[in-house]
């Protein structure tokens, strides 16, 4: 019995070892994109007032946020970012929203991606995006 425990744990050590950096590194930033929506998703429901956020060329823009400021860059080099309908995200001030995704990849592995989604109710949350690019 204990032998096979071990066996399980250098495996699982193994297995993390061997992890892909880009993939790990495009994780990252699709977590803390969705933690950057749901901030600013707040922020325009305290304030009433709009937020949008949108790509741009070196990250990604929020667009309306009166006195709170946000990193509008990703994390790591080669990360880069589609809204899969639209090129905006609207953020608020409504308590529902329509629902509303972001595939984020790596350049180096695009077909690695994470999707970034709320159905409008919930939270963003963050899973592996299904399908090619």
């Amino acid at each position: 019995m204990v032998v096979l425990a071990l066996i399980g744990l250098a495996t699982a050590a193994v297995s993390l070892a061997f992890r892909d950096p880009n993939a790990a590194q495009v994780e990252e930033d699709a977590l803390r994109l969705a933690a950057l929506l749901e901030s600013a998703r707040a922020h325009s429901r305290s304030t009433g007032l709009p937020v949008r956020w949108q790509v741009a060329p070196d990250g990604f823009r929020f667009e309306g946020l009166q006195g709170l400021a946000l990193p509008q860059t990703w994390k790591h080099a080669g990360v880069q970012a589609q809204v899969e309908e639209g090129e905006v995200l609207l953020l608020g001030p409504e308590p529902v929203l329509a629902p509303q995704a972001v595939l984020v990849a790596s350049r180096a592995a695009p077909a690695r991606r994470w999707r970034v989604a709320t159905d409008g109710v919930r939270p963003f949350g963050v899973q592996p995006a299904m399908g090619g690019p």
